[in-house]
């Protein structure tokens, strides 16, 4: 396979895997094209290599700014803004574990401490029920919530030593 089918198969791959995450397909593919990029990327060259629009192109970098995946540079001599992602897949991994924990399972906690004051009869097989089925969700997400915390903040090879040491 050729450099150049290689690259399109790799960002059509990473555009749909970013899909499945919970992104849009555009910012997974620009994303993707940043990743595997030598040298920070014009918008110019991002919209050329994508065949997409500014504005498409402009709101979906500013967006991986946001997650913290991708950083504007300065290139000497160059008045366009340049684009590169961080290569190290290990930190962009847990940047997208932080930014998807922030937007989905934070709020799911809030709203399961809340459900859990629901009020009526303990004796009542529904309100039984619907506490019995929120504390064990509650319990879960909160477990989730631990796990995603000490994988985040931890480095690539204590992580690593644990889950084999886990598996053994």
């Amino acid at each position: 396979m050729k450099l150049q089918e290689a690259k399109a198969q790799f960002i059509q791959a990473w555009g749909s895997l970013g899909a499945q995450w919970g992104i849009n397909r555009t910012m997974a593919q620009i994303h993707a094209l940043l990743l595997i990029a030598p040298a920070a990327l014009s918008a110019d060259e991002i919209m050329e290599e994508l065949n997409i629009s500014r504005g498409n192109t402009n709101m979906n970098v500013r967006e991986l700014i946001n997650w913290g995946i991708v950083e504007k540079v300065l290139v000497p001599g160059e008045r366009k803004e340049f684009f590169i992602a961080e290569k190290d897949i290990w930190k962009v991994g847990t940047a997208i574990t932080a930014e998807r924990k922030k937007r989905e399972l934070d709020p799911m906690l809030k709203v399961l401490q809340q459900l859990q004051k629901v009020e009526g009869d303990a004796k009542d097989k529904n309100v039984k029920a619907f506490v019995d089925a929120i504390n064990g969700i509650y319990k879960f997400a909160k477990h989730t919530d631990v796990t995603l915390n000490a994988l985040i903040k931890a480095e690539e090879s204590w992580f690593y030593s644990t889950i084999f040491k886990l598996l053994k």
